[in-house]
């Protein structure tokens, strides 16, 4: 085993706090006040991300029409283009000290693929890489992106898998900057197999899945 598993459930958080207590949990971890990887998860309000590859032609809505719908934009460190995070989107930021596991970032993004592969199949769906891009799709629908920032081989940033997520979200931006790819959810594939209790069912899962790939053991955690 690589040791515990902190999983910190922070609910519905605004993007601007989440970001700033991942930066803050990330240097307490380099400075060693941190003991063990973290993996937080959490919910944004209607939130458009833009990593360090992003592309102007990728945002396909005015200011205008986002602040009219009530979604931010944030410029932010992560690797990879342009995001959603919304209601009904799981997403999870893994602070991670890779000195601990290997320090190989593709390694680590892979990981994180199988972990939520693994989430996905407990719950019904066969999850699967697309070669040359990041993330998890279905019968080549998306159904997660992942994209991470390093420092000192401590992480932050991470992945978001739609779950009940409103995709018509998708349609503002070229999402991750792939042309023409169809984003999907956890419960539009499941359709009428889809159990009430979906969001935690995905949820444990999720956390089931990275204890496992990574060989951890998760302990819930009620704070940071």
């Amino acid at each position: 085993m690589a040791g515990d598993l902190g999983v910190v459930a922070l609910g519905r958080m605004p993007y601007g706090e989440a970001l700033t207590l991942q930066r803050d949990l990330a240097a307490r971890r380099i400075a060693g006040t941190v003991p063990r990887d973290l993996l937080l998860l959490v919910e944004h309000p209607p939130v458009i991300t833009l990593g360090r590859g992003f592309q102007p032609q990728h945002l396909s809505a005015p200011p205008a029409m986002l602040a009219a719908r009530g979604i931010e934009v944030h410029e932010i460190e992560r690797g990879g283009d342009i995001t959603f995070h919304g209601p009904g989107q799981l997403v999870g930021y893994p602070i991670f000290d890779l000195k601990g596991h290997r320090q190989d970032l593709h390694w680590f993004l892979r990981q994180i693929e199988a972990a939520l592969i693994v989430a996905l199949d407990n719950v019904g769906i066969t999850g699967q890489r697309v070669p040359g891009y990041t993330g998890v799709w279905t019968q080549d629908r998306k159904l997660a992106s992942i994209g991470i920032h390093v420092r000192q081989w401590v992480t932050w940033h991470g992945f978001a898998l739609n779950v009940t997520t409103d995709l018509s979200y998708f349609d503002l931006i070229v999402p991750c900057g792939i042309p023409d790819v169809q984003m999907t959810s956890v419960q539009r594939e499941l359709a009428e197999r889809a159990p009430r209790d979906l969001w935690n069912r995905v949820t444990d899962n999720v956390m089931l899945g990275f204890g496992e790939v990574f060989g951890m053991r998760v302990q819930i955690q009620e704070k940071v």
